[in-house]
């Protein structure tokens, strides 16, 4: 069934039948309009989420029920908050029952969309031999120019590999005319496993290694706008951060640390206190001793970076982007990881792709792949590659993942 008529059921199901069950109560008298913007309100959170977890699937990442509570949660959110500053009359009785049957239809729709079989097929010469290592596709071995018996989503094929002589290439022009996809392994690789490798430096969907510099100053406002919205909230829980760290250990509270920003300029990262004051290296690990009571919690929960808030505000950092890195340590790293300083051509973010795919890093290894994510941020800078981040941070938020 395609998605655009699970849709138009789930809005029916969720805004029709709550509004036949309402109008048949005495307590409703005619169709108001508190009972008009309930199921405005509804209609428009069903569509967005719906289509927004629709969206998002063409992401590389692993979906849990989170994401669908996260995505419903922020949308819900908003909606309730322009009803709340506009002062719209709205049916309490109405919302409850429609809101209720909106969440099992994003459920329905995550579990629909997760029983669907992704089989491609796979030509085994050049970069594509060992393409089958990357989980979450059925993969079947093309070992002659023949479609196999099962349907296939797609074929991947190494299209610049020497090996790939004329009756492969003849059968590749057949399968594109017939319908079938034909990928080049980078491409695969990279909306597979949402990295790029760092072997070489990749240009943008519109051939350039130069990000979007409109996006960019849309970005900047849009952070502006959610940190003024947000900021109530965050001095509050500042505050009480504050009040526990100092009755944890009597030490500082926050902890400034120089770090390497947009442009490849330095620039003080204001953070939370998080460790013992006698930490004299910066790189953690995991289950690290130096990490206070406190500590523990609000890394796993990310709250030791609410004061970067304010570098958001200075324009040194956004709220979403690569993981600014020590200064020290990011001297170290360009000179043994490639083309480590083009991750400083967009500004570093509070929360990011590599951040909520793999978490935190420490060493070299595991900072080139972190690299890889980085890359693929950049290559496919947008902003909605910026609201599934958001959405994800919100889950990283809940379970603490890649928390150190």
């Amino acid at each position: 069934m395609k998605f655009t008529i699970r849709l138009l059921c789930y809005i029916s199901l969720c805004c029709g039948l709550p509004l036949l069950f309402i109008q048949g109560r005495s307590t409703f008298s005619g169709f108001n309009f508190g009972l008009q913007v309930s199921l405005l309100v509804s209609a428009v959170v069903l569509f967005i989420s719906a289509v927004n977890f629709h969206f998002f699937a063409k992401f590389p990442g692993e979906r849990s029920g989170l994401s669908v509570l996260s995505i419903f949660g922020a949308w819900f959110g908003v909606a309730i908050t322009v009803i709340i500053l506009l002062r719209l009359p709205y049916s309490l009785s109405y919302l409850t029952i429609s809101l209720l049957g909106v969440i099992c239809c994003l459920f329905f729709e995550f579990f629909y969309t997760k029983q669907q079989k992704n089989i491609m097929a796979f030509i085994p010469m050049g970069r594509s031999g060992e393409i089958y290592q990357i989980q979450g596709v059925e993969w079947i071995r093309l070992d002659t120019p023949e479609l196999p018996r099962e349907k296939i989503n797609a074929i991947v094929a190494d299209l610049h590999s020497p090996d790939l002589g004329d009756s492969w290439q003849n059968f590749l022009a057949d399968c594109a005319l017939e319908g079938i996809s034909v990928f080049n392994i980078r491409q695969i690789e990279e909306s597979l496993t949402g990295k790029i490798k760092i072997h070489h430096m990749y240009e943008n969907d519109l051939g350039s290694l130069q990000p979007s510099p409109f996006y960019i100053h849309i970005k900047y406002l849009l952070d502006i706008l959610l940190i003024l919205l947000s900021l109530p909230l965050v001095i509050i829980v500042v505050i009480l951060t504050a009040i526990a760290i100092k009755l944890d250990d009597g030490g500082k509270i926050f902890y400034f640390q120089d770090r390497v920003g947009f442009r490849n300029k330095t620039f003080t990262a204001y953070k939370l206190r998080s460790m013992s004051e006698a930490s004299s290296t910066h790189t953690t690990v995991q289950n690290d001793q130096r990490i206070t009571r406190v500590g523990r919690f609000i890394r796993k929960t990310r709250i030791d970076e609410l004061p970067q808030f304010l570098n958001v505000l200075k324009g040194e950092m956004s709220l979403i982007g690569p993981r600014a890195e020590y200064l020290a340590f990011a001297q170290e790293l360009e000179k043994e990881v490639p083309f480590f300083n083009y991750r400083h051509i967009v500004k570093p973010g509070i929360s990011g792709w590599a951040q909520v795919m793999q978490g935190y890093a420490t060493g070299a290894e595991e900072t080139k792949t972190k690299l890889e994510y980085d890359f693929y941020y950049i290559k496919h800078f947008s902003f909605s590659l910026d609201v599934l981040i958001f959405f994800k941070t919100i889950k990283t938020m809940l379970t603490g993942f890649g928390a150190r």
